[in-house]
């Protein structure tokens, strides 16, 4: 039943779909080039990625891009979507490893890049050091130290998760939506629409509670959304990490009752979201077309994230885990 209501919100999304016209082309360049990192992209881990589809979904947030940096996106992403799975999978990474990982990103992140660091080795590193090189010449200091706190948000939250599990911890309704914001990485791919364009926006218009609060409700509608797309997985692996499972155990209601409760809570939140838009204030004609861009793109995040949930293979119970990912 979790799957029967997504086309419904998806036609309930206000916000029209786009696409890279390079998105399929990078997503061959992909499959062929991720060996070079050293992973192991056997005919079965092809697959894999020719169903999830990474480039598909960077080239929907980020239509605008050209080829190159569509190339540098969906490495980004592939790279995220190989640690949540070396993170969030059985015989993966150790809480402490999950640990080490995140101090050694953010040391790479931070411009320690000539030599290895403990934590972050293997095809991972070398993925996010390719990555990497691009967003670290081009944007300016303090946008790299945004991107780096948002990726240090969402690897904390990707820890507490792990120990979530690790200790039979079912997080309640309001516990679970604070964390799934970590979780769901969407704080990282906002500021990266700014490489994008070039433009990135002053640290304290990006931080201006109206606009917080337009992201935190973005976040928001593509994680719950994605919690419903993959409730059936969820329910035996995720410890109860999945708003349908909260909301079901915090109000005693049955599966059923649990997908519509969510349901609704969706549909109140993206009319929120629209209404929040519209109450973002003016910061001048030499700001307000960069806040514009921004607002236009954790739209395309929304949106994104329900078209590619759709097509890609990663939620439709079809296909397991990049197992590999870690490079052990």
């Amino acid at each position: 039943m979790s799957r029967d209501v997504l086309p419904s919100l998806r036609d309930a999304c206000p916000i029209p779909s786009s696409l890279s016209p390079y998105a399929d082309d990078v997503q061959e360049w992909l499959i062929h080039w991720l060996p070079r990192t050293g992973l192991t992209v056997d005919p079965a881990t092809a697959r894999l990625l020719a169903g999830a589809r990474f480039a598909r979904y960077a080239g929907r947030l980020y239509p605008d891009a050209d080829e190159p940096d569509l190339r540098v996106l969906t490495a980004l992403f592939t790279w995220f979507f190989l640690v949540d799975d070396a993170c969030d999978k059985p015989g993966q990474f150790t809480l402490t490893e999950i640990r080490g990982l995140r101090d050694g990103v953010l040391a790479l992140l931070g411009g320690q890049t000539r030599s290895p660091q403990t934590g972050l080795v293997g095809p991972l590193r070398r993925l996010l050091v390719t990555a990497w090189r691009e967003p670290r010449r081009r944007m300016p200091a303090p946008w790299r130290a945004r991107f780096a706190d948002a990726v240090a948000h969402h690897l904390d939250g990707t820890w507490q998760e792990a120990a979530n599990k690790a200790d039979g911890h079912r997080p309640g309704v309001t516990e679970y939506v604070e964390l799934r914001r970590a979780t769901s990485a969407a704080y990282v791919s906002y500021p990266l629409g700014e490489f994008v364009t070039g433009r990135p926006l002053p640290d304290a218009v990006y931080h201006h509670p109206t606009l917080s609060r337009f992201r935190d409700l973005g976040n928001d509608l593509l994680s719950w959304y994605n919690d419903l797309a993959s409730l059936e997985r969820d329910e035996a692996t995720a410890g109860g990490h999945n708003l349908v499972l909260a909301t079901a155990a915090e109000h005693r209601l049955s599966r059923e009752a649990a997908i519509e409760s969510v349901t609704r809570r969706w549909h109140e939140t993206m009319r929120e979201f629209v209404d929040q838009r519209s109450r973002v204030p003016s910061f001048g004609p030499a700001l307000d077309e960069a806040v514009t861009t921004h607002l236009d793109g954790v739209s395309r995040a929304l949106r994104g994230t329900i078209d590619w949930t759709l097509e890609s293979t990663r939620y439709a119970g079809k296909e397991g885990p990049l197992t590999n990912a870690s490079g052990r």
